[in-house]
Parts: structure tokens; sequence; C-alpha cells
């Protein structure tokens, strides 16, 4: 259903056509019922204005759903805007997540698809309807190219703003036909310029920095050294002798608690948060370190875990197997690390609370400051702006950094708007992460090589349990985050076993890019090229063959396989390693090539296969593509949050290296052609370079790597 809102005030643009769109239950995800969401707004000055209820964090959101709606508006690419949503899970909920807004899960494009496309047809029928009863013609003869609405034969031209005010009277179609892929003009088509790129090369892009409002203070927080442990008391008596400091006060939320300095600008408040001197009651610290950790869970690897999956008799073909092999790996805590660390501004007054930031999780964070501050959560407007970067961090289950800043926000009685940020110590050092995990693998071979047992072992914390995602998601003792890309393997092994431990501890984790196949991708695809290692097969020899049944994944790999040249003799020391995996809906297949020089490694080419449906801008697919393989190859190298006694080791890019631009090898993205709905782009890349990687490495040197990051095997980048 397709409902016009140009008359219940939503907007208040005079003369603007303004729609919203309800799709039929069965597009949401477990049947629920939608409600209206608003969705474009079409302005006497031409303009053609997509809400997105989807945060750009430089992923080309908002230039794919502009995308959708100007596809079927036939609307001029120079037309297009897009604003950011208020926070309403009635009108603006991810159809993928049921009635919560928010933006992840790769699901921005794919959730959209439809619902955009519908909502930029409609608009287009009520032009069209505005135009032949103005000109008096039958609307099948009025056509619309790049924003001009004509009827050829009377030579009646119009552009949508002069239409705007008489389309918004028309009765709204029930239904509306959406073009076939032949008739595309855009969507997987044309190169468009990105919707984003000229303001955030000119400086007009909104973060949440460039918020400046009156009155205004800026907070910095000193946390606790250790997760677990809360304030006890402090002395505020140096950070006030510092000139500028405005206030110093403890706050507490369900997360943590500490002490934020105020004051006009943020060098002053950090001054301020140095001086200062606190004690912390550390009776529910943690005090281990990252070997301690590590140790556990090598000791509950050889216990008996939860089943996440189980098909035949794993233990019987063990035993009857011609050959076995055993292995294990280890993976550490990552830290997310976007450009911009986490910040937020807060303005508390009577009606309610209002906030500004990069806002990706708008449900959860109203609820979570709703109750922190007593409120409804309607009471709570969330403004979404740009972000530099997230990786999943900002989408953050227990709203750690909102509750803090409106957590400080209350504690000076809201009588200044407080803007929270985070340098980049804060954010290396205040948590969250992805899970630390230990994999322990073993494959029972028949006499040809073939896999005929798979037995896999997976210990790390859980994401879910603890948050309100936990109900859900999290099934008989299993967390699907942890299992993912091990349970689903897509490889036909008669005789698989997943078991699963998830120990509780301090540390706080949540979902990093492409969430638990950023573990199991390398655990499942190297221990793949060790078997052919052993079995003296040819690594794509062996896959195809254990893929005959996925046609997807044999598609994305022979592509990739075949554009490396794979088979084709390599110089002296020059290696090739492949990799392939499926994440969110999505196959990427890589292939690394290497060389050798003298102590160092040199990657020659990554050349990537992706099977994402339609590419709605392929231009886009292929920089978050590139965007994975370089962020995934940061961690592969060298990223790696360690603790020591319960505190952590790193503080900032000196000693949590990112890849440098000198660093990132030449890429070769290839996107399988089809018309399926599209899937996700902007995680499936990231899990797929390590192993690749590493399997490259193995062809050159024959020696398996197991321990992420390579640094700690001596491996280094030119």
């Amino acid at each position: 259903m397709i409902e016009n809102l140009s008359r219940r005030d939503f907007f208040k643009a005079s003369g603007a056509l303004v729609l919203a769109v309800a799709l039929p239950d069965a597009i949401a995800q477990g049947g629920a019922s939608l409600e209206p969401n608003a969705f474009v707004r079409i302005a006497p000055d031409n303009t053609v204005t997509v809400i997105a209820k989807h945060l750009e964090m430089g992923q080309g959101t908002y230039t794919g759903l502009a995308t959708l709606v100007a596809e079927e508006l036939d609307a001029d690419w120079a037309q297009m805007r897009v604003e950011g949503a208020p926070a309403d899970a009635k009108r603006y909920h991810n159809l993928m997540w049921g009635e919560a807004q928010g933006t992840g899960g790769s699901s921005s494009l794919p959730n959209s698809y439809e619902q955009l496309r519908k909502a930029g047809a409609t608009a287009r029928a009520m032009l069209v309807a505005a135009a032949a009863e103005r000109w008096n013609v039958p609307p099948a003869e009025i056509t619309i190219t790049k924003g001009l609405v004509e009827h050829r034969k009377k030579k009646r031209r119009a552009k949508f703003g002069e239409l705007a005010a008489a389309a918004a009277t028309q009765v709204v179609p029930v239904a509306v036909p959406i073009k076939d892929a032949g008739s595309f003009t855009y969507i997987g088509r044309a190169a468009l310029p990105r919707i984003d790129a000229r303001a955030k090369s000119n400086g007009t892009a909104i973060y949440t920095q460039d918020v400046k409002l009156l009155g205004m203070l800026t907070a910095v927080v000193l946390h606790p050294p250790r997760f677990g442990a809360r304030l006890a008391r402090f002395d505020a008596a140096r950070a006030k002798e510092i000139s500028g400091v405005v206030d110093v006060v403890p706050f507490e939320t369900p997360a943590t608690s500490g002490v934020a300095v105020l004051a006009r600008d943020y060098w002053t408040a950090k001054k301020g948060r140095d001086a200062l001197v606190a004690e912390w009651d550390e009776t529910n610290a943690l005090r281990l370190g990252s070997a301690e950790i590590m140790a556990e869970y090598k000791r509950l690897a050889v216990t008996p875990g939860t089943v996440a999956y189980r098909q035949g008799d794993v233990d019987s073909a063990l035993r009857g197997a011609a050959k076995t092999l055993e292995v294990a790996y280890e993976f550490p805590y990552l830290a997310h690390a976007a450009m911009e660390p986490m910040n937020c501004a807060v303005a508390l007054s009577a009606e309610g609370c209002e906030i500004w930031n990069g806002e990706q999780f708008q449900t959860v964070d109203q609820m979570m400051v709703a109750k922190l501050l007593g409120l409804q959560p309607e009471q709570v407007k969330l403004n979404m702006l740009y972000a530099g970067g997230s990786f999943g961090r900002r989408a953050n289950p227990q709203s750690d950094y909102l509750l803090e800043a409106a957590a400080i926000a209350k504690a000076i009685g809201g009588r200044a708007p407080v803007k929270l940020v985070w340098g980049r110590e804060d954010d290396m050092r205040a948590g969250y992460y992805r899970p630390m995990y230990y994999h322990e693998l073993e494959a029972g071979l028949d006499a040809e090589g073939q896999p005929l047992a798979w037995r896999h072992t997976i210990v790390g914390q859980s994401i879910l349990t603890g948050t309100a995602f936990e109900p859900m998601m999290v099934k008989d003792g299993i967390d699907a985050t942890s299992v993912e890309g091990a349970a689903n393997l897509p490889y036909a092994i008669p005789n698989r076993l997943v078991e699963l431990h998830s120990p509780k501890l301090a540390v706080p984790v949540q979902w990093w890019r492409s969430v638990g196949s950023t573990h199991t991708a390398y655990a499942t695809e190297c221990f793949l090229d060790e078997i052919a290692l052993a079995t003296g097969k040819d690594p794509l020899a062996l896959r195809r063959r254990l893929l005959a049944g996925q046609p997807r994944h044999l598609v994305a790999m022979e592509l990739a396989a075949r554009q490396a040249g794979w088979g084709k003799p390599l110089a002296k020391d020059r290696a090739r390693g492949i990799a392939v995996h499926e994440s969110f809906n999505t196959i990427v297949a890589q292939v690394v090539e290497v060389s050798r020089r003298k102590e160092a490694v040199h990657i020659e080419r990554v050349v990537c296969a992706v099977d994402c449906g339609v590419a709605v801008n392929p231009n886009i697919v292929a920089m978050q593509m590139e965007s994975g393989i370089g962020f995934g190859l940061s961690a592969a190298l060298s990223g790696a949050i360690t603790l020591k006694d319960g505190m952590i080791e790193q503080s900032n890019f000196h000693d949590y290296p990112v890849l440098r631009m000198p660093q990132m090898p030449r890429i070769e993205v290839h996107i399988v052609p089809s018309t399926d709905k599209p899937t996700g782009v902007g995680e499936p890349a990231t899990p797929v370079i390590a192993p690749a990687l590493a399997n490259a490495l193995l062809a050159l040197d024959g020696k398996p790597l197991r321990t992420l990051p390579l640094s700690g095997a001596g491996i280094t980048l030119v």
C-alpha cells in the first residue's frame, strides 16, 4: 500500500509531493506487519530528496538508495538529494530485522531494493497523472526521461517541480509496476557520481565533530583501566586548576562508570581529564592477560561443547579414515579503529533528549537512552549525521557511548548541551572488540585424499549473550554469530560436527566487519589448503569437487581463478592462494598472488570475484570489495588487541597499525552477472583476504600459518 502523506504535515514544504510506502507483510522478515515509511520528497525547486533510513558511513548507502528511487522515477541524477531519516521504527524499520530501525549486516540495499523502487515508481505515476490531467491527454502517452515529463504529440513539457503540487493531490495508486532488469537505466549500468562525494570533498559534510550548539560543552572521560571496575572516588582539584575547565562530574551507566571533564573545547577538557586522580573498585575487574585467556580456551576445546551442527557419524568416520589431520588456529581480539572515534552530542530539555551523531542503531539507542533518562523512547530524538566509519562499532547493543553522553548531560542538570569526544586512546581501550577465538579442526580422509569427516570446535565469547538480541539469535546455547561460516560450511563432506564453547569474560565484545566469518573463513579455508598440501592435490581442484552442489560458490571461484591465471606457471619465489566464502548471502572468491622480496612479502595482486545479485552500483560494489580487502589485510597482518593483567596494551596506530597506502595491493574486482535481488557488499570481502593470503604463503614456503596476526610469524609486507 502507498499513502500520500502531504496532508499529514510530515513534511511542511509547501507544494512538495511526499510519499510513503507500506509493503505487503510477506516482504518483512518474520511476517511482521509494516507501517507506512516516508521516503520520497519532490520539491517545487525540482529536487528529489530520498529520506534514507540507513546510515552513510562511507559504504555508499546514500548513493545506492538514491539510485533505486531515481531508476523508477526516471529522474535526472543531478536532481537527487539524500537526507537521513529520523528515528521512527514504525516507518523506517529495517525490513530484515522486524520492527527495528538500524544499519548493519550488509542489509541496507537488500532490504530497501523493492521498497524504494516502489516509492519511486509511485511518485512517477502521480507525476504522470498530474501531467495528464493538466494537458488533457491519456497517461499512457506521457513519457519521462531524465526528469523531464513530456507529451511529444502536443509538445508539452514540465519538470518534476512544476508538477509536484498537482501530483500531491492525486489519488495514490494501490499498486504500481516496477521495471524489469532489461529496462534499467541506472541500476547496474551507470557509473554514477557518489551522492556524498562533493560534500565530503569540500568540507560541507556534517559529522558529529561539526555540531556546534549554543553554550555547548565538550566532555572527555576518564574510563576504568580494567573492564569490570567501577569508580570508587576521585579528586578533581588538579583538573579544576586548568584554565577553561568548566565542570568535573562522575557518571554511571549500565555499561560503565567514569569521570567526565567538561570545557569549551576538546584540548582543555583532555588536559583536565589527564590531571584527574581516581580510585577504582576492582572487586569484579578482569585481571587476566591474553595468554591466560587463550590457555583457558585451549583447555575448553578438548572438552565436549554445545553442538552447533551435526551430520552423519564423525567419530566412526574418523576411526575408519585412511588418514587424519589435526590443526588449531588462534585469533586475537580486534579493535574496530574507525577513523572517526566514538562521539555524540546531547541536549536535554523539558520535552526530552535530542542527540546528534553518526546514528547506526536507532531503535536500540532510543530505548536505552530513554531508560537511562526516565523518558519514553519517542522523547529521544536522534539526528543521523555522516559517520567516519564504523565496522559495527556504532551499532553497540549496550548503546555505550550514547549512554555516556546522556549520563554526563544529566549529571550537569542538563544546563548545557554536551558533546562527548573520545580520543583514539579512548576508542582503543574503552571497548568493544571482536572476540578472541580458538579453533580446533580434525579431518578424516579416504584413500584418495578426499575429506569424509570434519570435526570443528570453536571457543570464544558470545557477542549476543546479555543483549536484546539473545532471545532471537542464541538458540539452544548457540550464538549464531560465533559459528556462521562453520555450521553452514558449503563443502560436501558426509560427516560433520561443529561444537561451540562460549566462555563468559568481562572483556566487552561486539560484532566486527563480517562478524563470525572473520575467524571461521580463515580456519576452514586454511585447513582445506593444508589438506590439499598433505594429499598432493591442487587447492582449486579440491574445492571444485567439494562444491559440486554449490553453483554460486563454483561460479565465483572459477571466475576469480580464471582471471588470476590459476594453473599458469609463475616465476621463482612467486605463489598463489585461493579462498571462497559466503557471508550475508554474498559469495566472494579471492586469489592472492605473492612474491618473496628478501625477508619480506609483496602482494603482487588480488583478484576478487563477487556474486552479490544485481549490482545496483557496480563502482560502489568494487569500492566495497577493495575496502573490505584493505580492512581484512590490516587485521591479518598486524591487528591484535592484547591484555596484560586485565589492561589493554594498545593505545593508538603506532601499536595497532593499519595498512598504509604503499602496502595496498593492486586489486581487480569481477562481478558475477546476475538479475537476482541484491545481497550485501559492505562486509563479505573482509573475511576472504586473510585465508587467501595465508594459502599463498603456504604455497610459497610450505609452512602453515595458524595464528593471527601474521606479524607474529615474522611476516612483513612491502
